[in-house]
């Protein structure tokens, strides 16, 4: 369990102010002066130490990131804040903008002077109205007190950051597809090599972040890689906001450690499983995007990187949805193929074509209309996809279908006999 004077987001229902008064009453902006103090080696090699891993899906550790990010040179680099949070049960960075701005304009400053950059930008997804308005009411008190701008909490580091809207669009989750974006063109992934490290915003050397991950980068710094690391498990640490939605009886964001029991964090946070954890059928863990998993598993599954790795699932960006018994399981997953085959962006052939194929076949699937040799086809289909686009985008379409097969096979088998006997 988090100890409350761990807590990082210690505004995150919005009880107290989010505007800069606030905000310093929590500690935030306390020292920021003395933390760039510390040098940008010394900032990376504390956050890479803490163990902190990208809290957006990928899990890639933050500290590796920065350092890819090239000595000093006649380019400039940028920090992009990746805040296009459009993953279908995931709701935390949201309320981290919407209560908490200025912890992450804070870390915006730690992080943009750590890679060395002096402009920032945070991508918003478009939906986001009154995040956006907050966020950018944020960045306008900053300037004026000046936290950021010229001399940043005078500290003799420039830093401008600035709020970008985007449109909607879920494919600009992904990082360069981001990138794409935020220079005004179409949202579409890019071909890596080059890595944005190398050639990202305008062609220059840019690092991306999730909300989440910049945002507890100040406390690493004031309390030391050891308090962070010092939480969770091994290769896990930290604390984690967690987004628990679905059939429980009270749904909310919470922040806790990593490596937290699924159980514990359902039946201590959100009233658990509506009718009781015996009503329990399946949870999907980290985002629509992750494979679900049956009950016996959430019986005793930690929430952290590897161990839901372990039982061919992921931590994503630890979005529990939860399902009782009353769910219909095949239209549930229908329904999200029916969501990836829309948010494709069309670049790669096997996405474009192979999230339709997908969807048309799951839609016969939850009726029954289908033949037993299409379940294997369906398998071998998502395997073809998988692996085998620009981004993880055709992934992600494949892993919902994956999971109902692995563990609910029976169940979709039954369904295609039982239209059998009806039609009969």
């Amino acid at each position: 369990m988090l100890a409350e004077k761990d807590k990082v987001f210690t505004n995150l229902y919005g009880f107290d102010d989010w505007k800069l008064a606030g905000a310093r009453k929590r500690g935030v902006w306390s020292n920021t002066k003395e933390l760039l103090a510390l040098g940008q080696a010394k900032i990376i090699d504390e956050v890479k130490n803490s163990g902190l891993r990208g809290r957006g899906g990928a899990g890639f550790s933050t500290g590796m990131k920065w350092s890819f990010m090239p000595k000093p040179s006649d380019r400039p680099h940028y920090l992009v804040v990746n805040a296009d949070e459009s993953e279908p049960g995931t709701c935390k960075d949201r309320d981290i903008i919407r209560f908490d701005p200025h912890r992450l304009l804070e870390g915006i400053v730690c992080g943009a002077f750590a890679i060395n950059a002096h402009a920032s930008y945070i991508y918003i997804r478009g939906e986001f109205v009154n995040e956006a308005k907050n966020m950018q009411i944020a960045i306008e008190e900053a300037y004026a007190a000046g936290l950021i701008g010229k001399n940043a909490c005078g500290s003799g580091w420039d830093i401008d950051i600035y709020l970008h809207r985007g449109a909607g669009a879920y494919i600009c989750g992904e990082e360069s597809a981001l990138l794409e974006s935020l220079e005004g063109k179409k949202g579409q992934p890019r071909n890596k090599p080059p890595f944005p490290a190398n050639a990202g915003l305008y062609a220059s050397p840019t690092t991306v972040n999730n909300v989440e991950t910049i945002a507890v980068v100040p406390e690493i710094l004031r309390r030391g890689a050891a308090w962070f690391a010092g939480m969770g498990r091994e290769k896990n640490s930290g604390n984690k906001v967690y987004c628990i939605s679905g059939h429980v009886n009270q749904p909310c964001n919470v922040e806790e450690v990593m490596s937290i029991p699924m159980r514990e964090l359902i039946e201590k946070y959100a009233g658990g499983v509506r009718g009781g954890w015996d009503n329990l059928l399946a949870v999907i863990p980290g985002g629509s995007s992750t494979p679900l998993l049956p009950k016996d598993i959430c019986n005793t599954v930690l929430m952290d990187f590897d161990a839901l790795k372990a039982v061919q699932s992921g931590l994503g960006t630890a979005g529990l949805i939860v399902m009782d018994k009353s769910t219909d399981l095949i239209y549930a997953i229908a329904r999200l193929s029916r969501f990836y085959m829309h948010e494709s962006c069309g670049q790669c052939t096997p996405c474009r074509e192979g999230t339709g194929w997908m969807y048309r076949v799951m839609q016969r699937m939850v009726k029954g209309n289908a033949r037993l040799e299409e379940i294997d086809m369906l398998i071998d289909v998502t395997r073809e996809i998988e692996g085998h686009t620009i981004c993880a985008h055709g992934d992600a379409a494949g892993w919902p279908i994956q999971g109902l097969i692995r563990h609910f096979r029976p169940m979709v088998e039954q369904r295609i006999l039982d239209y059998r006997k009806q039609a009969a």
